[in-house]
């Protein structure tokens, strides 16, 4: 797709203004965007309590770190779920409610982790290692869970004593220490989960500096401090606010007005005019994740269940898919549609990680008469159909419509359907799609970035593909601890991939959130979380 072609387009949408054949140009070059994940309260002089609002680009789903998908419910659960362990603004990751990282047997199949004693969860019972080992399970059990596969290869669960919880593992799984860094490691209160059951999401009690209050549906999602926290002298707000705001126009009005102090999602469109507000900040992070599109070659009875075959050229015939990734002008995309803040994506593997290669990183180019030539060989009419479903966001629908024009030339006749954030979380986990246009944003092991998603069975495979050669590759990366070894592995992962593309890559976008002045102690890093629990409003002296 040249430029040319993306202006109509563009214009009718009245979103961009472009001239000739040039795709609007950020101010800073392409790769210049300067990191900034925030910083500690530290010294600065604060204010004791008030309340934060946060403008939330997207509603969560059930606030239940087991079943959960949704990145917005991690901005929620980080300030009321602490868990075993978190990253910090270099992406290494650090002790939480663990007090070291985890011990390894030589043979890897023992896993040993110490964690905290003497605190207590929002509902004041204990928390020991039998407490975590009973969250451990549930991840592990549940026939609902979305973090089964993230675990790995588990046998066994015990908690031998009050201040170690051990897993025992059929294989080695390098990745564990990662996934217990995100919701796998968040640790909830056993007598809630007593319960509730399965309605934990909608009363969650965990360790967290703030504690759950209520919920408005389609609204906001209010938190108040907890006195029990173990941290509670630096937990400085009295309550959050999460406030629902699809519209990113509202969210830049709210922040402009001082109404919301803090907001995620910042779209392109906004982000220069923003920084220009004295009164504003905008914090910045590289992002571990990507947006893609994901066939449907497979899910018929919902995903985690057994795959069945789907009669349809799209998904039985890989080289449809291929032609649609040719069909896509990736770069030229994010130049027009994102003012250079985003760069393309063409595989799951974060590119300047230790498991990026050249294999990984390698991108189709963009072919369009290749395309239109493997839509003859397989002998389909074109221009083929295509059903999208995408969420109706500005920027996603703004993306979409220039996606559909890209792919026109290659061939395809897409329909764009507008889908609300939630209802599409669930659009892809009972696999009533043909296609759909999604993000994640990302975690610091590859495994989760891959095998969640494509491996045969899991919990993550929205798509229903199921590669045997692909799922040997990802669990021998899993099997070893040589970042070399492992990204060698990861790029023959991304060529099979890129051969059958059960999911096309399209972008990697940049974490930029916005917030107040007023404010300080906001901090996300490249997992893509804004963390609020030790944020304060900046004032005068406590007392």
């Amino acid at each position: 797709m040249s430029p040319r072609s993306l202006l109509p387009l563009l214009a009718g949408l009245a979103v961009l203004t472009l001239t000739a054949c040039v795709p609007v140009q950020h101010a800073s070059a392409r790769g210049e965007h300067r990191d900034d994940f925030g910083t500690p309260v530290g010294n600065r002089t604060i204010q004791r309590g008030g309340d934060l609002v946060m403008g939330l680009s997207n509603e969560p789903d059930k606030l239940d770190p087991t079943t959960s998908s949704s990145l917005y419910t991690r901005y929620v659960m980080t300030t009321i779920c602490e868990k075993l362990y978190d990253i910090d603004d270099t992406s290494n990751v650090v002790p939480q409610l663990a007090t070291a990282l985890p011990a390894v047997s030589p043979d890897g199949l023992t896993v040993t982790i110490p964690v905290r004693t003497g605190i207590v969860f929002a509902d004041g019972t204990p928390f020991d290692a039998p407490a975590v080992a009973t969250s451990l399970r549930r991840h592990f059990e549940l026939k609902t869970s979305q973090r089964k596969s993230e675990m790995g290869p588990i046998s066994r669960i015990d908690a031998p004593d009050k201040s170690h919880v051990v897993l025992h593992y059929k294989q080695p799984f390098a990745p564990i220490t990662a996934a217990l860094a995100d919701r796998a490691g968040m640790i909830m209160s056993p007598a809630a989960i007593a319960e509730e059951g399965d309605d934990f999401g909608d009363h969650p009690v965990c360790v967290g500096p703030f504690k759950f209050v209520k919920r408005v549906p389609q609204t906001e999602i209010d938190v108040e401090r907890d006195p029990l926290y173990y941290d509670a002298k630096d937990v400085h707000l009295d309550t959050i606010t999460y406030r629902i705001m699809t519209d990113a126009n509202i969210r830049a009005a709210n922040l402009r007005s001082g109404d919301i102090q803090v907001a995620d999602t910042i779209s392109p469109q906004d982000v220069d005019a923003l920084a220009q507000d004295p009164d504003l900040k905008v914090l910045q992070a590289p992002s571990l994740g990507y947006q893609s599109v994901t066939f449907n070659t497979g899910n018929v009875d919902g995903v985690g269940k057994p795959t069945k075959h789907i009669d349809k050229p799209l998904a039985n015939d890989p080289r449809i898919r291929l032609a649609f990734s040719l069909a896509l002008d990736r770069q030229t995309l994010v130049d027009t549609v994102f003012n250079n803040w985003f760069d393309p994506a063409c595989s799951p593997i974060a590119p300047k990680t230790p498991y990026s290669s050249p294999a990984s990183d390698a991108c189709p180019p963009f072919d369009p008469v290749k395309s239109r030539q493997l839509l003859k060989e397989a002998g389909v009419p074109i221009p083929f159909p295509i059903s999208l479903q995408v969420t109706n966001t500005q920027d996603q629908l703004r993306y979409a419509q220039a996606l559909q024009a890209s792919v026109a030339e290659g061939g395809f006749a897409v329909q764009i359907v507008p889908v609300e954030y939630s209802t599409l979380l669930d659009v892809q986990k009972r696999g009533t799609f043909d296609a759909l246009m999604l993000g994640w944003s990302g975690r610091i092991d590859p495994d989760a970035n891959t095998a969640r998603f494509l491996s045969t069975g899991s919990g993550g495979n929205y798509g229903g593909f199921s590669s045997s050669t692909l799922d040997n590759l990802l669990t021998a990366a899993t099997r070893t601890i040589d970042p070399k070894q492992r990204a060698a592995l990861y790029g023959q992962a991304v060529q099979l991939i890129q051969q059958q593309n059960p999911i096309v890559y399209t972008y990697r976008l940049r974490n930029l959130t916005v917030q107040s002045t007023r404010v300080t102690g906001i901090q996300t890093y490249a997992d893509a979380v804004v963390r609020l629990g030790k944020a304060a409003f900046v004032g005068s002296k406590e007392g």
